[in-house]
This record gives C-alpha cells, sequence and structure tokens, in this order.
C-alpha cells in the first residue's frame, strides 16, 4: 500500500489559497459593454479555465513542496521459489593465482577470476533467490546484504577479482554470513551459506563456540567449494604421520571436519579447474530451490522536488499568458464622423 506523508503538516492549512485562481484572474477585465455581447466560445472557456487550473496548481505544487511530500518508506512481502543464499568469498592474495599456483599468464585464469565467472553464471540461473556477499581475508568484510537486486549483485560479484589481501580469516568470515540472516527471521525459504575458499586457517575455539550457538538458533545449510591448489593437501585427505593431524598442520581438513560437526546440512566440493568449480556449482543450484517468502523494504521517496517542478511549470503557463494580453486599442470611427472610443485591455 502507498502512504503518502508531509514533514510539516501544519502548512497544509496554505492549500486554501489555491482556491483563489478559481474566484479571480490576474488578467485585466474590459469595461467595454459591448464586449458582453460577443457570443461565448468553446476554446476561450477552455482558455480561462486552464489559467484558472493553472493558478492553482501553482499554489498547491509549492504548498506541498514547503510541507515536504514524501511516500514513507514500506516494506513488501514477496513470494518466489529460490533460496536466501549468502556468498562467502575468500580475497587472500592466494587467490590471485591460478589453480598451478602460479600468477596467471597468457590464456590462464586466476582462481578469483573463475570463481568471478561461474557465479556470474550461477546468478542468471537464479533469478529469483535472494542472494548477499560477504568476504573475507584478514578480516571478515560485509559486500552486499541478502536482495533480490541481481543487477547489485552481479556487480559486487565483479569486483572479486581485485587483488587479494594477506591473511585467510575464515572462522569471522563465516560469522558475519550467518549474521547477515538475522534480517529473514520468521520468513519462508531456505537459509544457505556458500563458503568459496582456496584455503583455511585455524578458527580460534571462542569462534567456535559463537558459530554453533548462531546455528543452533538458526539452522543454515552450509557448503564448501575448496578451491584446491595442484599439490596442496586436500579436505578429505588423512594424515601421513599421526603427529600432523592438527588444525595448524592440516587447516583445511579440520575446517571440514569442523564444519561437518556443526549438526546441520553440510556438503563439501573440492574442485582442482575451472570444470570442477563448474560441476560444483552446478550441483549447488539443483538442491537449493524451494518456495520462499521476504519482506523488500522500499526506502523514502521524497516529492518535494516534483512539487517545485510542477509549481515552475504551472508559474510558467500563467507568465506566458500574462505576457500574451494584448489591448483592443484605440480606434477612431473616421467614416462615420463619430469619436473613437478609447478601450482598455481585456482577458
Amino acid at each position: 500500500m502507498f502512504s503518502l506523508d508531509v514533514d510539516h503538516p501544519a502548512l497544509l492549512f496554505l492549500l486554501a489559497l489555491a482556491l483563489l485562481p478559481l474566484a479571480a484572474l490576474p488578467l485585466h477585465g474590459s469595461v467595454l459593454p459591448a464586449v458582453a455581447l460577443v457570443p461565448r466560445d468553446g476554446l476561450s472557456i477552455a482558455v480561462s479555465l486552464g489559467i484558472r487550473l493553472a493558478g492553482a496548481l501553482a499554489i498547491a505544487a509549492l504548498v506541498l513542496g514547503l510541507a515536504g511530500l514524501n511516500l514513507k518508506a514500506r516494506e513488501i512481502e514477496r513470494i518466489g521459489s529460490g533460496a536466501n543464499l549468502m556468498l562467502l568469498i575468500d580475497r587472500s592474495a592466494s587467490m590471485d593465482n591460478t589453480f598451478a599456483d602460479r600468477a596467471p599468464g597468457a590464456g590462464e585464469e586466476s582462481k578469483s577470476a573463475a570463481a568471478k565467472r561461474l557465479l556470474t553464471e550461477f546468478l542468471v540461473r537464479r533469478p529469483r533467490d535472494r542472494i548477499g556477499i560477504a568476504a573475507f581475508s584478514t578480516s571478515p568484510i560485509p559486500v552486499m546484504p541478502l536482495t533480490d537486486h541481481h543487477e547489485a549483485v552481479a556487480a559486487a560479484v565483479a569486483a572479486i577479482d581485485r587483488p587479494g589481501l594477506a591473511l585467510t580469516d575464515v572462522g569471522r568470515g563465516l560469522a558475519l554470513a550467518l549474521d547477515s540472516f538475522d534480517a529473514t527471521a520468521g520468513l519462508g525459504g531456505a537459509r544457505a551459506v556458500l563458503l568459496v575458499s582456496d584455503g583455511a586457517a585455524v578458527i580460534d575455539p571462542r569462534v567456535q563456540a559463537a558459530l554453533r550457538d548462531s546455528l543452533k538458533r538458526a539452522p543454515v545449510r552450509l557448503y564448501w567449494l575448496f578451491l584446491r591448489t595442484v599439490g596442496s593437501p586436500g579436505i578429505f585427505d588423512k594424515p601421513r604421520v599421526p603427529g600432523e593431524d592438527t588444525p595448524q598442520a592440516m587447516p583445511e581438513r579440520h575446517l571440514n571436519l569442523f564444519l561437518a560437526s556443526l549438526g546441520v546440512p553440510y556438503r563439501a566440493f573440492e574442485a582442482g579447474s575451472p570444470e570442477a568449480v563448474a560441476n560444483a556449482i552446478a550441483e549447488i543450484d539443483r538442491q537449493e530451490s524451494q518456495p520462499i517468502a521476504y519482506l523488500e523494504r522500499i526506502p523514502r521517496r521524497d516529492f518535494a522536488r516534483l512539487c517545485y517542478a510542477i509549481a515552475a511549470a504551472a508559474s510558467a503557463l500563467l507568465l506566458a499568458a500574462r505576457l500574451a494580453e494584448r489591448g483592443l486599442g484605440a480606434r477612431r470611427n473616421t467614416a462615420s464622423g463619430l469619436p473613437g472610443i478609447e478601450t482598455r485591455r481585456a482577458a
């Protein structure tokens, strides 16, 4: 529902002034009795009425502009088919390298560029999702809240291949992604986090506890798309030496174990090439499609400038009408010898 509002209601009493042009015109009248004998015609009536309405409109629009006419902010409930999906993207410096762990050369693609290309295609296939974006490196980075405006999401995805930063704080990145779902509390639809990363790091025990508590309050589906560098340990690899099975020695394996222990639906995909990344994203695309209801907040719209523009246009029309006035002029009937009658200006 549309709800109009004003910032200064007291000024609305001035709208009564808009009745003045309907009672009198600013144009000069005529004192010639003969003018009353001229037959009334439709064009003259229309012009007269138009001038009066233009005057009323100019005053009313000016008053509404001064009163601060606006359309109040509101929330609209929308129902679609898809998911509330947060993309959590690794922006560490290692993402700038290829899957072969070197700087991209001719015809090669960095891991971040491959992720950008494939996630862009993923967005095209899911036009009804509400999608948000968060990133992490040394610290978590909020990029885009959950929204169904995919043009903005696509622009945010297009920027993920910018040069990355140093470290990988995946724990606080996950916490940021989970907190993004707070606005969807009480609404339907699947909720999922897609983690896109080429590595991991040790998660502080306090952050682990916070993540467990957050998922107990609001469960979500978790997906990890692990962009594995050639020759690096995989998330499913077991340690060759028993003493190496620690989060410090094998952070990717232990992050996978931690995510699997959270008690929510979780699936990990290990991809060592752009083709494998595409297959993993296609699988996620097939799994996440359910009815979804959500509230979209429409921001306030200010109509003051529009009111002033209407007032200016109406005033310009009145000015044009005023300048178009022409007097009947002084004439002398030389044929009859009678003295001429001097007339005044008439509308």
